[in-house]
């Protein structure tokens, strides 16, 4: 079992950065493609940045490229996601998760195909 943990989130004010981390217990198999999604209330979770960690391409949801950016340090077993020019609508739970093989588009992964999830850190952007 693969077990993930965030930390990082807080308040910021609208223009801020943060950056969340993501400690897991090492591979295990399908857990190629590691992401972060987040859910805002009332809202649907969505997949905000994703990365093969077969090949190190990463992707970004439009909402957040050029401004977020998805990194793992090997040596210790984390997931970062670096927040950049944060915006009130970026306020959300954010979930690091972790699935997947070597060759699957991580992005394109249905949210089911993610098998370990972590217990979520909040972020909460203010104008």
């Amino acid at each position: 079992q693969l077990q993930l943990a965030e930390s990082g989130g807080g308040s910021v004010q609208a223009g801020g950065s943060l950056t969340l981390s993501c400690a897991d217990s090492g591979y295990r198999p399908s857990s190629y493609c590691r992401a972060w999604f987040r859910q805002a209330p009332g809202k649907e979770r969505e997949g905000v940045a994703f990365l093969q960690t077969g090949d190190g391409s990463t992707s970004y949801a439009d909402s957040v490229k050029g401004r977020f950016s998805i990194s793992r340090d090997t040596a210790k077993n984390t997931l970062y996601l670096q927040m950049n020019s944060l915006k009130p609508e970026d306020t959300a739970m954010y979930y690091c998760a972790a699935g997947g093989t070597w060759y699957d588009d991580c992005a394109r992964r249905p949210i089911s195909g993610y098998n370990y999830w972590g217990q979520g850190t909040q972020v909460t952007v203010s104008s």
